[in-house]
């Protein structure tokens, strides 16, 4: 069946043969860094197959990359436009809920199949599944799988939301919360020179350069010998191959932002306290924490070394309407993968007081923002890939994940419900797998609620339910203590 954005997307097939896949793109296809991005969305009733494709043909596949294939060609490998059958692509099982006993997991092994087995290269990289099978979060579920070659979680994502419209307005886009970062860096520094004039703003770049230097140097270290504490929540080498799991956990948005308010923090701060917090309980439950530890020693769990690989977004633009212009017309939106690595270093404790988490988890991402650690690591990993190839900057790569312990990373979502081609969405949990970690944790904004999505190795962590309860249970502590706060302080 071939559809309209076929012909729309083949000027970038013709003339040049397509378009060349970039460094970054080849690293995604190497054999041991084989990454795909997965994202599960739940809806309030049932999907109808037919209205999804019509909807696909006007939007997704207007996007050359959706209907480009890998061919190589004057010795490099192109993204070449071609005649995409999109039945192929989508796929419907037939599902008898009556003979179910619990759908929830039925869908949770449903998606872990899908990781067991490697998307058709001679194909467009993608394909989407639709589940008509009621669970606790949603009447449908929809599958979406792509290659990570075909661009970073961040615009893959983008891309997905700008596909979908306002439940209240079916003609508008959604409102997604702008990032700030970079202007209120920029607006730290203006405000000094104001100030202190032009010494203090040398000494704010001085302090910049010297904490980039550091963190590079932690990042070599790391790729030579500097190890996370081996826990259990670490994956052995290989673990890259082994199949997934994916369990979500919904919590309340309205808490997190009240605890963004009273602790004068931001969203992402929150975030990692609670994550900071939920990690300390799951290893305090273990009966071993590190080598010979005896379970609930605070001090133990002081001494691990326990560091993320956060992926940071390098576009200086990302916003939905950006990203829905690139369907419709020529944008000059940078699409591909333009991301940045950074090392973040985990506090783990049992802590008296919860919010100290949030506290600690503030202190650690100011500093991170004060340093160019994420642009030089995606400069790094170019020159690497341009000078020696593939095979080396997937060594170095995969080094890093491996010595440390999880993947984590936050991303907004729309402010309000949204429609996906007609169909009321209930939640939205991206994830990616393939790259050699146990445990990758993502945080997804939508409307009112935090969708709290973990992708596991069932062999390192075989009990994934008790981590989103860990997750649960260190929210709802803060939260109490939060809404103490004031009263206590007026005492």
């Amino acid at each position: 069946m071939a559809s309209s954005s076929s012909s729309s997307s083949s000027s970038s097939g013709e003339g040049g043969g397509g378009e060349p896949m970039s460094p970054v793109s080849r690293l995604f296809h190497s054999p041991k860094f084989n990454c795909y991005v997965m994202a599960v969305i739940g809806c309030k009733t049932s999907v109808n197959p037919q209205v999804i494709k019509e909807g696909l043909r006007e939007t997704i596949l207007k996007h050359p990359r959706f209907t480009s294939n890998l061919v190589k060609k004057r010795g490099k490998i192109r993204w070449t436009s071609t005649t995409i059958d999109l039945d192929s692509h989508i796929i419907v099982p037939e599902i008898n809920s009556s003979e179910i006993e619990f759908s929830d997991r039925f869908v949770e092994d449903y998606i872990s199949n899908c990781t067991k087995t490697p998307l058709d290269i001679t194909k467009p990289l993608w394909e989407l599944h639709l589940l008509n099978i009621k669970t606790s979060d949603a009447d449908s579920v929809g599958v979406l799988r792509m290659h990570h070659s075909m661009g970073d979680c961040v615009s893959l994502m983008s891309l997905l939301i700008a596909s979908t419209r306002k439940s209240s307005d079916p003609n508008a886009l959604p409102t997604v919360p702008a990032a700030t970062t970079k202007e209120e860096e920029k607006q730290k520094r203006g405000f000094l020179m104001m100030l202190f004039g032009p010494l203090m703003a040398l000494w704010w770049d001085l302090v910049l350069m010297w904490h980039t230097f550091v963190d590079l140097m932690m990042f070599v270290l790391t790729v030579l010998f500097l190890k996370d504490t081996w826990t259990s929540l670490k994956g052995a080498p290989g673990v890259e191959l082994n199949t997934k799991r994916y369990v979500h956990r919904i919590v309340s948005m309205d808490d997190i932002k009240l605890l963004k308010k009273e602790m004068n923090s931001t969203v992402n701060d929150v975030l990692l306290g609670i994550t900071q917090a939920a990690i300390s309980r799951y290893l305090n439950r273990q009966e071993f924490v590190g080598a010979n530890a005896k379970k609930g020693s605070s001090s133990v769990l002081k001494k691990i070394r326990l560091r993320s690989a956060i992926l940071v977004n390098l576009r200086p633009i990302g916003g939905i309407q950006n990203v829905a212009d690139m369907m419709a017309e020529k944008s000059k939106v940078r699409w591909g993968n333009l991301i940045g690595y950074i090392m973040l270093p985990f506090s783990i404790a049992t802590q008296q007081d919860p919010l100290e988490h949030i506290r600690q988890a503030k202190a650690t991402i100011d500093r991170k923002k004060h340093s160019l650690e994420a642009v030089s690591t995606y400069a790094c990993a170019k020159l690497v890939l341009s000078l020696f190839g593939v095979k080396v900057a997937a060594f170095i790569i995969r080094r890093v994940l491996l010595n440390t312990t999880l993947v984590f990373s936050n991303m907004p979502g729309p402010v309000e419900e949204v429609s996906f081609y007609g169909h009321p969405v209930a939640y939205i949990a991206p994830s990616v797998y393939g790259h050699p970690q146990a445990l990758t944790m993502h945080f997804q904004s939508y409307a009112n609620k935090m969708i709290i999505s973990l992708s596991v190795d069932p062999s390192v962590i075989p009990d994934p339910y008790l981590l989103c309860d860990d997750f649960e249970e260190s929210l709802k502590l803060m939260r109490d203590v939060a809404q103490k706060k004031p009263v206590e302080d007026a005492v």
